[in-house]
């Protein structure tokens, strides 16, 4: 093999896993050790509990990967600053392959990374994967279940995403303002373009299945309302475009939630018609929510008391994470040049010696 021929081969990879200790690791990593393909270079399992109590990381580590496999610390400050830690840790390997704790990678998995890394060009920063979300075929999907279904039609999605080492240290890696696995995806992607790097759609199919999660789970969800801010600031309004991230309904929560605040002070002031229309306003408003989310669904009796619910709580929650995102990143900067960040640097051609005869 020519020296040239060994720069284009597939170069090796280092796998970085953020985890809580969930059960879920250990699938994750006995799918990486029995699929076929080259195995990696590296595993990196950033343990990120908030609390260990000096217990190790609950991960069995498959025999094939042991010797490869390195567990370092977090600091609990969510999966952006725990990826920075683990492709830091990873050292030198060329590309470092993000997984989440709860994902499946399919049989073929390091076998299609191996092309998906071989056709990658020297402004590749990053390879995406084909993300599967199984959902019961036996009756609808639940709120949550669709919900964790778009995982699968999210444009940069880090639950399987291949970013090139070079790349990362341009930018910097993960911002670790996102604390949450929440649009840190997406704002690193646009800052990679904005460097002058594209992203590839790799071949490479994972399964993200759908975690148990109480009822309380969308109301929760609601916090990415702050980061959306976030990204506001630094990617101007029209990211949304860019990165084909769907808006939400977050123009509405603030009416119904405007509409109850309103009610409400109509009726201490007294003003008892004006309190009445707005808070009819406010009850159209919720009815609407709870059954644009309940009609798709199973329609259980479980699932609807639990939409019925939580579409009351879910515009006020919406509404202050969004209030509490400007106060909190109202000195954020928009991406700029005063973020200097390296471009993708041409490979050097091999060195064609002449011999004098």
């Amino acid at each position: 093999m020519t020296p040239y021929e060994e720069e284009t081969a597939a170069p090796a990879y280092a796998v970085v896993i953020p985890t809580i200790g969930r059960r879920s690791l250990n699938a994750c990593l006995r799918a990486l050790a029995d699929g076929s393909g080259p195995k990696p270079a590296q595993v990196v399992l950033v343990d990120d509990r908030r609390e260990d109590g000096g217990v190790p990381l609950p991960v069995v580590v498959p025999d094939v990967l042991r010797p490869v496999t390195t567990v370092v610390r977090g600091r609990a400050r969510g999966p952006a600053a725990a990826r920075n830690r683990g492709w830091r840790e990873a050292g030198p390997v060329p590309w470092a392959v993000f997984l989440d704790d709860d994902v499946v990678p399919g049989p073929t998995w390091a076998e299609d990374l191996a092309t998906d890394l071989a056709a990658a060009t020297y402004r590749t920063a990053a390879v995406t994967a084909r993300i599967t979300v199984p959902l019961p075929a036996d009756r609808r999907p639940t709120d949550w279940e669709r919900n964790t279904a778009g995982l699968a039609t999210a444009r940069w999605i880090t639950a399987d995403m291949a970013y090139r080492r070079e790349a990362l240290e341009a930018v910097g890696g993960f911002d670790e303002r996102f604390q949450r696995a929440f649009r840190e995806d997406a704002d690193l992607a646009l800052r990679v373009l904005a460097a002058g790097w594209t992203v590839h759609a790799g071949s490479r199919t994972t399964i993200h299945p759908v975690r148990r999660a109480d009822r309380m789970i969308s109301v929760r969800l609601q916090r990415g309302n702050a980061d959306d801010v976030l990204m506001n600031r630094r990617h101007g309004r029209n990211w949304w475009t860019r990165a084909d991230a769907p808006r939400g309904r977050l123009p509405r929560h603030l009416v119904v939630t405007g509409a109850a605040l309103t009610a409400l002070s109509c009726a201490v002031a007294g003003r008892r018609g004006a309190a009445a229309a707005c808070a009819a306003g406010w009850l159209a408003g919720t009815a609407e929510f709870a059954w644009a989310r309940i009609a798709p669904g199973p329609r259980t009796r479980d699932e609807v008391l639990t939409m019925a619910a939580t579409s009351v709580l879910i515009p006020p929650a919406a509404t202050w994470h969004w209030l509490r995102g400007h106060a909190k990143y109202r000195r954020a900067l928009p991406l700029g040049p005063h973020e200097a960040a390296a471009p993708p640097r041409a490979p050097r051609e091999p060195v064609q010696v002449r011999v004098r005869p």
